[in-house]
């Protein structure tokens, strides 16, 4: 297994850790919201997709074949675009109350591009040309 895969797999379980931590907080009526937990708000549960994406790119990164592995750059690909979606939707300000927002919501964005960036850099398998028609 190469370097590249070893950190999206572990960028990967870090985007799922974060979605167990606070993202924002609303202190004025005392709400704390995490990936998984958002009651008082219209946000849904974005922590679920998350965690399946995540989860599905490590499976993708431990699998060595080619189409699998061009596979992984649209799974990574969406990953970092939802992790970015969320961190505009628990960050942004509504009707004058702004929630402070929780470090683990950027780490999760980061860690989404870390495991886009390792899809990015990571090496297809080598195929020898009598292995092409299998």
């Amino acid at each position: 297994m190469s370097k590249t895969s070893v950190i999206g797999i572990i960028a990967a379980v870090v985007a799922i850790v974060c979605t167990f931590f606070p993202w924002a907080a609303i202190e004025s009526r005392q709400l704390v919201f995490t990936g998984l937990n958002t009651t008082g708000s219209r946000f849904g549960e974005p922590g679920k997709l998350n965690i399946f994406l995540a989860v599905l790119a490590v499976i993708i990164f431990l699998v060595k074949n080619k189409w699998v592995m061009r596979m992984n750059l649209f799974v990574s690909g969406f990953l970092l675009a939802w992790s970015f979606r969320n961190m505009l939707l628990f960050s942004r300000c509504e009707a004058g109350i702004c929630p402070q927002t929780g470090i683990a919501l950027y780490i999760s964005v980061v860690a989404a591009v870390v495991v886009f960036v390792c899809v990015l850099l990571t090496r297809n398998p080598v195929v020898k040309n009598n292995e092409i028609s299998k």
